[in-house]
This record gives structure tokens, sequence and C-alpha cells, in this order.
């Protein structure tokens, strides 16, 4: 064995290690587990810390519940009790373990009985054990109590056993978690004394729990499922044991079975026998086929039954693997070592006695080399040999008669070759040319070709070309040994040639299933499209498995068909059932299965890690699936399952996002009302409030101002209002801007006098180009957009004056306004027109709301124009709103060349 190898297996799992080394970290959990109540977990748990307590160990009660029981009140005395804190719950007080407390006064060893215990509601955790994993996780040692039944995947058992159902429970992994596990057991007839005595339960509940609970029966039951639980924790702890100190194993601590199969019949009783063993054991067992690196698994009839072997297996709940090597002895050995596995099952047969000579069987090679595991060998019933006047008809090989053609054909040419040669030359060495004959005969039809050109070529060489000519008489004696040394060199050359030959093709066809499977794959990488992911995988099955595919998915609560092929395909009732069947049970159903086999399809679950996507159905037609073809379709409908799954992540991805845009819109959106109303009606009311009060006594002068006051807010809250009543407008798609005559320039010097109205200190100065031409669109919104530009350039611009032009430029009007402010950054000139987007701060405060160049933006889109941001404009300052509208003209001149 290599250097390397021996390091291998003598270095400690490093999963062990890690979990030995968390342990360090943390507390201990120690589980007192018992079968039933009253077998004495609580009473046992507190002698111990009694006994812990007086040899110094820190050890305090969290909570400890007597249930009146005066012996196992009396140990809680001399122990320090934490206090409990008090619950209101529906009506009552409640008295609980404090968590809090405990991690305050953090003891060495706390004792928290109950473990299964449920805690009201306002409680940090719903659950007993959830307060425990707190306190291990802070580095407390924990001791507990818990009864078998309150284990999770015992639930239903107990309550088939009792017919009494658990409702607070336990997960598994918190006993599979315990450092320790201590069983204390009781008899169940001392038990049922022991209740009958009243020192379980009060009289009146006694009687009642000894006719539902507390039945003989039920507590041997009770009684078992503790005693293999608790065994089953052992071995893992000895499994851990061994992985951490790198020993190899096995030890007699727990059973683990190996089970080897074939493509052969007997595979399914070795299946079988090895399910029943391992029921009665109550081991685990792994199923494996080991399949040759130089050969497929095959096809036809083996292949289908290693098939359904390996289905058989995962039925009765083992857990199958396959292997490829092609040392079967080596490949069990190491996976026994690695499993640790105690017993092999493995099936065997009689072998005839010449075999034996020759070849030694699998279970002999597996006792020779292996040592301290068992091998259990399932044998097959002794079948009857035939008759000897009974006449066996056997079908022939499929291509034999190809083969023999072949190998013919190439002995033929050979010999004529070495003919031709022989009548100018005489050479030593014709022979050559019939092994090449060999050679080809393997490469072009396989080893039956090749042994057939063998044998064909000795007795063609012996008849032309071995003295005495013409016969099959050989004279001289060496030449029967070159001819027999000559038969076995061409066999063996023409086998390996056949072999080579035949890893090409298989090599061929993985290559091909492979790259089928990388491009099927890349094509739903490139899909986010659930239809598209459909089709795909439709397309994909169709090509592969040359039958009808159906693909359906969940929709409204019903499956509904989404891809087909042909596409024209319909599901009638009995199809619809078996894939709903498919799609609950998560199992498959119709054609070929327990489940509606009527349907001509076969109906298979579509299970991603988030649960079934869908279902997929095939035509069965008679003709189950090849081991390759199962082997591409479990690929492809893995591939699709995750590709749809994705999908779905996909568009709740967006669908959330567009929640987080309307909760961000939302928000700005009340921030901005909030600001923007709140400021201007301050101002009116303070105005107003000052009118009211003083009245005449005022100076006109300052009357005025309070009255102009008034009236400019008044201005900005109706221009507010607009503005988003204009947004609503552009957010429903509503505006329907009108195909009227436009005179740009009037527009302009309207919008610039409403301007100079609302701000009449502000310098705008106006440039329109001569002759300008009328353009189609909506005057109202056009002056609406260049007044929210004006705006926006007042409120932006600083002290220097305005500027609107409006040109034509070839087939296209252009209207600016530019500024000489502070500009706008490149990185915001595309989120300027976005809604609520703020520029800065003008006199330390955020002017405006943010939707005025929105606005001017939906507008002019409505109106079939296009809008942009500039900056810096002039003299590496300000910023110019730039507008391009087609002239009326080009529409006209247009229409006429149409």
């Amino acid at each position: 064995m290599p250097e390397t190898d021996r390091e291998s297996k003598s270095r400690p799992d490093p999963d062990a290690l890690l979990a030995l080394a968390g342990q360090g970290r943390r507390g201990k959990l120690t589980v007192f587990l018992g079968a039933a109540p009253g077998v004495g977990k609580t009473y046992t748990m507190l002698t111990r810390a009694r006994r812990l307590k007086s040899d110094g160990v820190d050890i305090v009660i969290g909570l400890v519940e007597t249930h009146g029981r005066g012996e196992t009140a009396a140990l809680v005395e001399g122990l320090e009790i934490l206090p409990r804190r008090d619950v209101n719950h529906r009506g009552r007080v409640l008295s609980e373990f404090d968590l809090d407390a405990a991690l305050a006064r953090r003891p060495k060893i706390i004792v928290v009985d109950e473990l299964a215990h449920s805690n009201p509601e306002g409680s940090r955790h719903p659950k007993r054990y959830q307060d425990v994993e707190e306190l291990i996780a802070a580095g407390i040692d924990v001791w507990t109590a818990l009864n078998i039944q309150h284990l999770e995947s015992l639930s239903d058992v107990v309550a088939q056993i009792t017919g009494v159902a658990v409702r607070e429970r336990v997960p598994d992994t918190v006993l599979s978690r315990a450092d320790d596990v201590l069983l204390v057991d009781l008899p169940p007839a001392e038990l049922i004394e022991r209740l009958n005595q009243g020192k379980v339960y009060l009289p009146d509940s006694a009687k009642r729990a000894t006719e539902r609970f507390f039945r003989l029966g039920n507590l041997t039951a009770l009684r078992e499922l503790a005693l293999r639980r608790t065994a089953d924790r052992v071995d893992d702890q000895m499994v851990d044991y061994l992985k951490q100190n790198a020993i190899e194993g096995p030890w007699a601590s727990g059973e683990r079975l190996l089970v080897c199969i074939g493509p052969d019949p007997l595979s399914e009783k070795v299946v079988r026998t090895a399910s029943r063993l391992a029921s009665g054991l109550n081991a685990p067992w792994i199923v494996v086929f080991i399949e040759r690196a130089d050969r497929e698994s095959g096809d036809g009839e083996a292949a289908k039954r290693l098939d359904e072997t390996f289905r058989l297996a995962e039925q009765l709940g083992a857990e199958t693997r396959r292997i490829v090597g092609n040392d079967f002895v080596e490949e069990i050995l190491k996976l026994a070592r690695r499993e640790h596995a105690t017993q092999i099952v493995i099936g065997t047969r009689r072998q005839p006695f010449p075999m034996r000579l020759f070849r030694q069987s699998l279970p002999d090679a597996l006792a020779e080399r292996i040592t301290g595991v068992g091998i259990h060998l399932v044998t097959d019933k002794e079948q009857p040999r035939p008759k000897r006047n009974v006449t066996v008809k056997r079908k022939m090989p499929e291509g034999f008669g190809r083969a023999l053609a072949i190998a013919a054909a190439t002995v033929a040419a050979a010999t004529a070759l070495g003919v031709f040669i022989e009548r100018f030359i005489i050479l030593p060495n014709i022979s050559l040319l019939f092994l090449l004959a060999v050679l080809a005969s393997a490469t072009y039809a396989g080893h039956v070709s090749a042994i057939a050109a063998a044998l064909l070529s000795v007795l063609a060489y012996n008849f032309f070309f071995i003295n005495p000519v013409g016969t099959f008489t050989v004279a001289e004696p060496h030449e029967v040994f070159a001819l027999f040394i000559f038969l076995v060199a061409a066999a063996l050359a023409g086998s390996l040639a056949s072999r080579v030959r035949e890893q090409a093709k298989s090599a061929r066809r993985r290559a091909a299933a492979t790259q089928a499977l990388y491009d099927f794959s890349r094509k739903l990488s490139g899909t986010a499209n659930v239809d598209d992911v459909l089709w795909a995988a439709v397309t994909q099955m169709q090509t592969t498995l040359k039958r009808n595919i159906a693909l359906l998915l969940p929709e409204e609560g019903d499956l509904r068909l989404k891809a087909a092929w042909p596409p024209d395909t319909e599901l009638d009732v009995t199809d619809t059932m078996a894939a709903r069947w498919a799609m609950d049970k998560k199992e498959t159903a119709g054609n070929g299965t327990g489940t509606l086999p009527n349907s001509p399809f076969h109906f298979r679950p579509l299970t991603s890690p988030h649960g079934v996507v869908g279902v997929c159905g095939f035509t069965q037609a008679g003709k189950p699936l090849e081991i390759n073809e199962e082997r591409a379709l479990s690929a492809i409908l893995d591939q699709t399952a995750i590709a749809i799954d994705r999908a779905r992540l996909s568009r709740e991805s967006l669908d959330h996002a567009a929640k987080l845009e309307g909760e961000r819109f939302r928000a700005a959106l009340l921030s901005s009302i909030s600001h923007d109303l709140r400021t201007p009606l301050a101002t009116i009311t303070g105005a107003v409030t000052s009118l009211r009060q003083l009245g005449d006594r005022m100076p006109p002068e300052s009357r005025d101002d309070l009255l102009q006051s008034i009236e400019e807010e008044g201005g900005r809250l109706t221009r507010f209002v607009a503005n988003l009543l204009d947004m609503t407008r552009i957010e429903a798609g509503t505006v329907n801007a009108k195909r009227d005559w436009v005179d740009v320039a009037d527009a302009v010097r309207a919008a610039v006098d409403r301007a100079r109205k609302y701000f009449p200190d502000r310098e705008i100065e106006t440039s329109i180009a001569p002759e300008l031409p009328l353009m189609r669109g909506d005057s109202v919104l056009l002056g609406q957009v260049l007044f929210n530009l004006l705006d926006n350039a007042n409120k932006y611009g600083g002290d220097e004056p305005i500027s609107i032009y409006a040109r034509r430029d070839g087939n296209d009007i252009v209207l600016s306004v530019t500024d000489l402010g502070k500009g706008i950054a490149q990185g915001d000139l595309e989120q300027v027109f976005e809604k609520f987007f703020r520029r800065g701060k003008v006199d330390g405060r955020t002017p405006g709301t943010g939707l005025g160049l929105s606005i001017a933006k939906g507008f002019v889109e409505a109106m079939g124009g296009r809008i942009k941001a500039e900056s810096p404009a002039l003299r590496r300052r300000g910023t110019r709103i730039s507008m391009r509208f087609p002239a009326a003209e080009a529409e006209i001149s247009e229409k006429d060349r149409a």
C-alpha cells in the first residue's frame, strides 16, 4: 500500500475533530431518558445532584417538577433553587423557568426538568429545549429529563401503540446532540404498582392513567423504544470515537450492513434478505453496485433488473450507491471501512467444477482479504437441469452473422494478398497478414469476430502456406507449435482490440450524453422565464427518450398542463388524477406503478430544495426506461426543477423589489406632502391669524405683505396639488395629449408671462428663431412643461438670468431652458427625471417636491418628444434642459411621400 494511503487511513476524520473541538466551547447536555412518567427520572437526577453538591460542585436547580411526590420533593431541600418568573397566561399566573436569571447566575451545572415543556406566549423561546440550547451555548452544563414518547420521530408510533396523541414534542436532533443519555428504567409491572400506590399521580388521575396509558402492553412497547433509542445514541457516540481516533474498526457496538448486488435475478432476493436482516437488527444498510470502469452497466434486461433492484432497495429503506472500479474486492473493502460496516450481504451461485479451478468467486475473495466483518451468503434455489432429450432453443446473439461475415472477409483478403506476394517473393513472416485481419475484425465487429478470424486465419495459413500446401496436414512439429502460438496471440490481440473498441463506443456515448446535458444546463442557465424553461425541458426529454412528454405546474390550487410534446397533447381525467397524486404524495404514479396504472403516462414529481414544483409525465407504452435513459431523465428533471424554482424565486424577487419600490415611493410621497403642505399652510395660518388679531391697527403696507404671502403660498399649494394630480395621471397612463397645431412661440411667451407673475424678481431671457414651424401637440401640456422647467431653474439657478431658446434643427423643433447655477453632477444627470429626486439645498433647505422634471418628462414623451439634461451648460456652469419635437412640416412631407 502506498505511504499516502496508509497516512490517509490513520488520519482522524476532520468533521469528527471539528465536532469534538466545538464541544469544548459549549456546555454539556445530559438527558435522563425514561419510557414513561414515574420511572424515576427526576428522582435519579436529584440524587446525583445532591451527591455532586456534597463534593463541592456548583450545581443549582433551575426548575424541577415534583408532581406532588413527597420523596422527590425531599431531595430538593438543601440545593440552591433559582427563583421562577411569574407569567400571566389566559387569566392564570404561571411560575416558569427564568432563563435570564440562570444566565446571570451562570452555575457549573443547572437542572432543568421537563425538556418537552411548551413555554407560555410572550416567552423568549416557545419551547423549553430552546432555553436549554441557549444555556448550553453559554457554556453551562444542563441536566434534564425526557420521556421517550416526546421524541418527534416516535410520536406517530406512540400514538399507534397507546392511542394517545402526544402534543409536546422534541426534535430528535436534541437527543442526538446530547453528550450523555442516561436510561432510567423500571419494569412495567413495578411501575403500575407504583401508580396504584399513588406514587406517580393522585388517585383520580392514576385511575384514568391506568385505563388509558399505563397498560402493560403500552409500557412494554415504550420500554423497548427507550432501550433501542438509548442503544442507538451510544452507538453514535462509539462511531464518533472511531472517527476522532482514526480507528478503522468496526467494533461490536452496533450493526451496519453493506449489501452487494448486480444485474442478475438473484440480487432481488439478496435485497429482500438484507432488508429482513436489517429490520431484525435495527441496523442501517447500504446497497452498492460496482460498475466496471471499462464498460457500461449494460443495456436490455440486465440494466432493467438492476434499476428495479435499486428501486426496491430504496422502497425498503436502504441507501443506494453506484461505484466505478475494476477491482470489486478492493472497492467493497474500502466502502466497508469507510462506512464502518459490520456485515456484508452478497449473493452467490454454485460454480461448476472447472470454473472453480480457474476463477475464484467474489465471496471467497472477500473472505480471504477481510477481517472483523461477517459475510452473509444468499444462495439461489437449485435450478433443475434439462433432460438430454429436451432440445433447448437458443437465440442467436445480435450481430453474430455480421461478425462472422467480417471475419471471413478479412481472412479471405489476407489470404489473397499473401498468395499474391508469394508469387514474387518468399517471406517467412507472411502470417503477420492474418494477425492484421484479426485486428481489423476486432476493430469493426468486436471480440466474436476476432475469435472467428483467429480460427479461420489458422486454417487458411495452414492450408495455403505450410507444407504440404493444399492440405490441413502439418509436416513439421515446430509448425504445430507455431500455429498454436499464433492462435493464442491472435485471440489476445483481437480481444484487446475489441475491448478498446467497446471502450471507445462507451466513451462516445457518455460524451454525447454529457454534452447534451451540458448544452441543456447552459440553455437553462440563460433562461429566466418559466415557459422557456418548460419548453426547453420538453424538447430535451423528447429528444432523449423519443416519447410523448407532458409538464404540469400548480396554478391557482390546481395542476395545469403548461408544456407538452406533441403540442396538442391532452390529458384525460385518469391522467390528471395520476398527476395530482404524484404532486401531493411526492411519488410516482400512472403507467407502470401501483397507482392509476391505466393512464398511458408515467408521472414523476419535480422536486427542488423548496419542495415539489411540478409534475413530469411521459408515455410508457409497456416499455420501461433503460438504465441510461433513466439516468438522463433524472438529470434533466433535477435541472428542470431547479430552473423552475430559480424562475419562481426570480419572479418573487421582482415582486418584492416592486413592493419595496412602492414602499419607497409611498414614503417619499408622504414625506414630500408633509413638508410641502405644512410649510405654506403654516405661512397662510400665521398671516390670517395676524390679520384677525391686529386688524385695522396694522399699517397698510404690512397688511398688503401678509395678503401677498397668502396669495403666494396659496399659489404654491395649487401648483403642488396640480403636480400631484399630473404625476398620478402619468403613473396611471391616462395622459392623453392632444394632436392640435401648436405655435411654439406663443407657448413660450405664455409660459414666461406666467413665470414672471410667480417670481417677478427673476430675469428671463427669450430667444425664438424667426419662421419657427408649427408642431403637433398639446399647448396646455407644453406650457406646463416650460413652466416647470422655469420653476426648476429659478430654484437652482442662482442670481443669474434664465435663458429660454426655441429653434429649428433639421426636422425637429428644439426648446431649451438654461440657468447658470451650480449645475448637476455627472452621476445625477440620469436621475434628475426620477420622482422625488432633488438636486440639493437652497438656503439650508431642500426646495420643491422633486416632481417637476418627472412631470415634464412624462408630458414631453406623451407628445412624442424627447427630453434630456446637460451640465455644465455655459462657462463650466449651469444646467440646460433640452426638448425635441418633430416639426409639423416634416410630418406633412412624410405623409406626402407616403
